[in-house]
């Protein structure tokens, strides 16, 4: 069975049984701060747990990429991916809300999926449920539906691995099912039955269902495949990098890497994610260069990223929808300039028996060889980075940053220390881009979220549908009017609710202080926010649109650049 299918069948599967299918939302959060990137399905639901009556739908299904780095050092075994598609079905305000369900259901729909939809021999498969701690009991309700079901042999308490909490204040909460094929973990079923709350879990009236299964794993087990990268989603990677290198015996799990690595950098540049040293940015940039490095220990110097993203544009042609020119643009001038000084910073590497914190930071400093590289190479032959070595990095690298802060200080005067021009250029325009944004389509346009680098303005806005062309040029054309009006721009400081008296605009889901600022640009716009800003919109350049696209559901995105 290949992805496509499988896929599919999952969605059909639980729309057929009264769930909305809801696209899945951006690798890039929108309202989340807490982490860099989506990490599982229920990520852009986390809100309903709390607030269910904002549900689009009581039960919901989706099929969600996500990223993690946590496993990073895993990757290249049969199991572990940096990127992979997570399927999901979720249910929320049980039981008070018609449609929502919670553990006799979810056990139900799961087992039903795997052995009558997928046909999975029941003997392959076993369950796990929360045997109880000092924080909770034991989840007695979940054991006693799993032992009524027929043909499930074998069933395990479990620890604190089945027993899930975000461990923050007032968040949900609760134990959990997990389904194994093989004696490897596939389905795992939270029960949001708490609520964290001054220490401690305290029954919830309002209960939640949160699931989670692996594309990448279900396919080995349906095919009985032994590993990962024997699935559609990343054979054909590996079989293109092997026809690039022909070094058969050199691979010893560098082509899974590459395979991994890129794939990911390829849906992270998709969000408009560029490569930079800092955040979001980096992750993609250490995935390319990581990559880079084992490319070149296969005997591939040449600039192959291309290539290697143009199989993974096939691989998903039908499913997701890539900025193709944007990315190998990108990917391409990466890979020349990693390349172009990777080779020095390798051989210097190579060449020493014994490594210092100062060697590793002069390596990142002049040659730009992240210290997990280096790291990853010396493990290669056999040289391991001791504690004090790395403290001796990291003090370096502490004081490079400071004197980076402190430059920036020197230049970028009242409060936009750590931001560079650029971006607070993009930064005053972003509120441009919302103002002319309601001005087109109507005051019920609110920000859902955005991501503004030095490259680039990404605007998250609630919108149910495509904006037309006609649309998109007026948006740009009244952003510009306002550019070369050279309107100014001034702050004040005030209460939130003074704030919100005047009118200003807010992402409201926030949790703001007492106090806060209100930006005003002319008479054009006004909005709560802690800057940075330009003085005046006149020296913004010129604006243009270059994207627009669906962020989730009723949220649309627009990406932007100054020119």
């Amino acid at each position: 069975m290949i992805s496509k299918e499988l896929r599919q069948k999952f969605l059909d599967f639980f729309k057929e049984n009264g769930h909305k299918v809801l696209p899945s939302a951006s690798l890039a959060p929108v309202d989340d701060l807490s982490v860099l990137f989506t990490t599982a399905g229920m990520q852009q639901f986390k809100n309903y747990y709390l607030n269910p009556a904002e549900a689009p739908a009581s039960a919901i299904a989706t099929c969600q990429p996500c990223l993690r780095t946590s496993d990073i050092d895993e990757i290249g075994d049969e199991t572990h991916l940096t990127f992979f598609e997570m399927l999901g079905n979720f249910s929320f305000e049980y039981p008070a809300k018609d449609g929502s369900y919670f553990k006799a259901e979810a056990i139900k729909f799961a087992w039903q999926f795997l052995t009558e939809v997928l046909k999975i021999d029941k003997n392959r498969i076993h369950a796990t449920y929360f045997k109880g701690d000092n924080n909770a009991p034991a989840d007695e309700e979940s054991f006693k539906i799993l032992e009524q079901i027929e043909g499930l042999k074998k069933i395990e308490p479990q620890g604190e691995d089945n027993f899930w909490s975000l461990g923050t204040e007032n968040s949900p909460g609760g134990p959990t099912v997990e389904f194994y094929i093989d004696g490897v973990e596939i389905w795992n079923l939270v029960f949001n039955e708490y609520i964290f709350c001054h220490g401690q879990f305290i029954k919830s009236e309002s209960r939640g269902i949160d699931t989670g299964m692996g594309l990448e794993r279900l396919l080995v087990s349906v095919n009985k495949f032994k590993n990962i990268y024997e699935t559609d989603l990343l054979l054909p990677l590996i079989d293109k990098i092997k026809s690039l290198s022909g070094a058969f015996h050199l691979f010893q799990g560098k082509d899974r890497i590459v395979a991994d690595h890129l794939r990911a950098a390829v849906f992270l540049l998709n969000e408009g994610i560029l490569p930079v040293n800092k955040d979001q940015g980096y992750i993609v940039r250490r995935l390319i260069r990581r990559a880079i490095v084992k490319l070149n220990s296969l005997g591939i110097r040449e600039n192959a990223l291309k290539e290697i993203a143009q199989t993974v544009f096939n691989l998903y042609a039908d499913v997701y929808q890539f900025d193709q020119n944007n990315i190998l643009i990108e990917l391409e001038k990466e890979e020349i300039k990693f390349r172009a000084t990777m080779d020095s910073g390798l051989k210097i590497l190579n060449s020493k028996n014994e490594i210092f914190g100062k060697d590793l930071f002069d390596l990142y400093q002049s040659y730009g060889l992240p210290v997990e590289i280096s790291i990853d190479e010396l493990k290669s032959r056999g040289i391991k980075i001791d504690n004090k070595t790395m403290e001796q990095f990291n003090d370096l690298l502490k004081s490079h940053q400071e004197l980076s802060r402190t430059a920036s200080a020197g230049m970028f005067k009242g409060g936009l220390v750590g931001q560079s021009a650029t971006t607070t250029k993009y930064h005053t325009a972003t509120h441009l881009l919302l103002a002319a944004l309601r001005q087109v389509l109507g005051p019920e346009v609110h920000q859902k979220g955005s991501n503004i680098t030095d490259e680039r303005i990404r605007l998250d806005f609630s919108w149910p549908e495509k904006l037309t062309d006609e649309q998109i040029q007026a948006t740009q054309n009244i952003v510009n009017q306002n550019i070369k009006a050279d309107l100014p721009v001034n702050m004040e400081e005030m209460s939130l609710e003074e704030a919100q008296n005047t009118g200003a605009l807010g992402e409201f889901s926030q949790k703001y202080a007492d106090m806060v600022k209100v930006y005003t640009i002319g008479d054009f716009s006004k909005e709560i926010c802690g800057g940075p800003h330009t003085e005046r919109t006149g020296v913004l350049g010129h604006f243009k649109i270059v994207k627009e696209e669906s962020s989730s559901a009723g949220v649309r995105r627009i990406k932007a650049i100054l020119e």
